[in-house]
């Protein structure tokens, strides 16, 4: 039996239509600006990111799989949406490790996605992702744990720019007695890496790298990179040389604002006036 292509409106956001999608038991994947939710009978099955580490860098960069196999699985089985049986099947895998980690992806995805959520760019009825089937998750499941991250981070630190922008430590912060995971992760702010890359780095779940950045953020240790403003009123002038950026861990990060740690500072002691 084909299911009828459900008729969406592109002005409403992702969270609606997906529980619209999800009444209908449509299959196929729903796209929006910062990802694309995958659905199967109106669960679902897969949520990619570009600001989140897929699949495939969590399992390689923890050890859990030898990236060999990885590669093995998607030639294998990519074109039959299948790679997560292939994995299970040729022995690189256990099942309960694939589904755990599977998701632990599916959930730091969808945070992003339904993070702002805006409106749907569109819906391709019957669309596939090449993992194929792990294990579906309910779109009441999703929504309501992408909340409740986005409200535990806003507890935290209600600054959302922590999550996307290139970090750098605060110049004149110390940082001492950090728990050990805090650490690792203060570790690699370098001014580049944005909180999706470090968690890569760390072959960690995003969302609890996100914890732990806004965490220091909140302790006045790191803060996002300021973009730099030209002011169009002067003439070109030849910039000063600056050393070169690197994206290796542990560089010299790249100077923030001026007035940043005194915004910081000033943000933490408005949001402890409000608590109070």
């Amino acid at each position: 039996m084909t299911t009828p292509t459900p008729t969406l409106r592109t002005d409403e956001p992702a969270s609606a239509l997906l529980g619209t999608l999800a009444a209908q038991g449509a299959t196929g994947a729903l796209s929006t600006e910062s990802g694309i939710v995958y659905l199967a009978a109106g669960h679902v099955v897969h949520v990619e990111s570009a600001v989140t580490p897929d699949l495939g860098d969590l399992l390689t960069h923890s050890g859990a799989l030898a990236p060999d196999g990885w590669w093995e699985a998607i030639d294998r089985a990519g074109r039959r949406c299948r790679v997560g049986r292939q994995l299970v099947d040729s022995g690189h895998l256990a099942a309960g490790a694939l589904e755990l980690c599977h998701l632990g992806a599916l959930f730091d995805a969808a945070y992003f996605v339904l993070a702002h959520d805006g409106p749907v760019l569109r819906f391709r009825p019957g669309a596939a992702h090449w993992l194929g089937a792990v294990r579906s998750v309910p779109v009441d499941t999703v929504l309501r744990e992408s909340r409740r991250r986005r409200e535990l981070l806003h507890r935290i630190w209600p600054e959302p720019a922590v999550d996307r922008a290139p970090l750098a430590r605060v110049p004149g912060s110390g940082a001492t007695d950090l728990p050990a995971r805090r650490g690792r992760t203060l570790a690699q702010v370098d001014g580049v890496r944005t909180a999706a890359q470090i968690a890569t780095a760390l072959a960690c779940r995003t969302f609890h790298t996100l914890v732990e950045l806004r965490r220091l953020a909140a302790a006045g240790l790191v803060a996002p990179v300021a973009p730099l403003i030209p002011d169009p009123s002067s003439a070109p002038s030849p910039a000063p040389a600056s050393a070169p950026v690197s994206a290796a861990p542990g560089p010299t990060p790249r100077p923030v604002a001026p007035d940043e740690p005194d915004t910081a500072l000033l943000r933490r002691l408005l949001h402890a006036l409000e608590a109070l």
